[in-house]
């Protein structure tokens, strides 16, 4: 049996590109995080108002996603994702010279808006190379997306210890990485965003009549909705390490202060790992039944985690729920950019909205019910949320087909989404 055809130069060069942006994206607001303190002792700020401009990220992200695919449709989604990542650069490095509380909400609203943008408009790109490649390569960039965003927390803490000013800290970094985002868009790929899929793909993504549109429009709107609930799923699980995993082991565990973090890191690590090398594992077996374990994963891992209160078996409950959630939000992402009858950008862009709205209401369910119950109770919604995935994961895109060696094209295989399994 053949291996297929080894990527062109400029498919591996955009890889390259892709995964910079993917990178610089997670590092320009990670490189912020722990100087936050400083700006809030020298605008005087509480913590209820630093915490209200913070929250104006999601506000902003949320007002301003729903854009990215006129953006991406005039401009290109390379050329979105490289200079958005400019202004964002501009936008942090001005967070240190805000002069009060509203300057510094108004900045940050920009900062969400821009970073939900270049979020739709670098997947956008990203499944562009995938195509190109006829393989899997996404998780790898949502992997050095993770990857990026510790060592932007690195950076700040090193300067931080070093009494670097904030001005000129940000300022720097600003200037590096819009350099490495100006150069990473030189590299990307050029011509329309259907320009690697099949003739049969660019009907099915706005070369049908407007009829055809009418016809699809009713199934896409109950697939993104089912996407939709895929991702608030997968939005959940991140949410319970990052958010509830330490009180969860000092409050109903028992744990000390420096144990209680391992639950966040073990679905951290374990999320990394699964996003760096789960794009063997979704060209192997495909991305519907990758992701479908990876739900009972994370209902066996929480359920275990909740069962049995300890420390040990809390570290492998998050750490099964972070490798079963690192490709879900990619295959989700895919399916979207790949449902027939909508413009480039738009199944994906739906979808990322609604993975924010996920991502903003999961910390408030979540600590609702903990109030009325208890934290062990309200953590079952990840449970619940584990088996959402492994019943709905099967509207997801299946296997890709391998592309031709002699052609380096993917042969027909029929509507870009799979149905629905029985």
């Amino acid at each position: 049996m053949s291996s297929p055809a080894a990527p062109a130069l400029t498919a591996r060069r955009a890889r390259a590109a892709v995964s910079a942006v993917f990178f610089v994206n997670a590092v320009l607001y990670a490189n912020l995080v722990p100087r936050l303190p400083e700006v809030k002792d020298r605008l005087g700020l509480s913590n209820a108002e630093l915490g209200t401009a913070i929250a104006a990220m999601p506000a902003g992200a949320l007002v301003a996603g729903l854009l990215a695919p006129v953006l991406i449709q005039r401009l290109g989604s390379g050329r979105v994702a490289a200079f958005g990542l400019v202004l964002s650069a501009v936008t942090v490095a001005c967070l240190p010279l805000a002069p009060a509380w509203g300057a510094l909400a108004a900045l940050m609203l920009v900062a969400g808006a821009l970073d939900a943008v270049i979020d739709v408009a670098q997947n956008a790109h990203g499944f562009r190379v995938q195509r190109a490649y006829g393989r899997s390569i996404v998780n790898a960039f949502h992997g050095l997306w993770s990857v990026g965003a510790v060592v932007g927390g690195v950076l700040g803490s090193v300067a931080a210890g070093l009494s670097v000013p904030l001005p000129a800290h940000l300022a720097a970094s600003g200037v590096l990485f819009s350099v490495v985002a100006v150069v990473a868009y030189r590299f990307m790929l050029r011509g329309p965003e259907d320009a690697e899929r099949e003739p049969a793909d660019d009907v099915a993504h706005g070369a049908a009549s407007t009829s055809a549109l009418r016809r699809l429009g009713g199934r896409a709107v109950l697939m993104l909705a089912a996407l939709g609930v895929l991702g608030a799923g997968g939005a959940f699980v991140e949410d319970a390490g990052s958010s509830w995993g330490a009180l969860y082991l000092r409050g109903e565990v028992g744990t000390d202060a420096a144990t209680a973090g391992l639950a966040f890191v073990s679905l951290s690590v374990a999320m990394t790992i699964g996003r760096l090398t789960g794009d063997r594992a979704v060209d192997r077996f495909g991305q519907r039944r990758v992701a479908r374990v990876g739900g009972a994963a994370i209902a066996a891992g929480m359920g275990l985690a909740l069962a049995v209160p300890s420390v040990g078996t809390t570290v492998v409950g998050f750490a099964l729920a972070g490798l079963g959630v690192a490709t879900l939000i990619p295959a989700v992402m895919h399916t979207a950019d790949e449902l027939p009858g909508l413009p480039p950008g738009v199944g994906l862009t739906v979808v990322s909205w609604l993975l924010r709205v996920g991502f903003l209401i999961s910390p408030m369910v979540v600590g609702v019910v903990a109030d009325a119950t208890s934290l062990r109770v309200a953590l079952l919604a990840v449970v619940i949320a584990g088996l959402g995935v492994l019943v709905l994961g099967r509207v997801l895109v299946g296997a890709s087909p391998p592309r031709d060696q002699e052609s380096g094209t993917t042969p027909p295989s029929g509507p870009a989404v799979a149905p629905v399994a029985p």
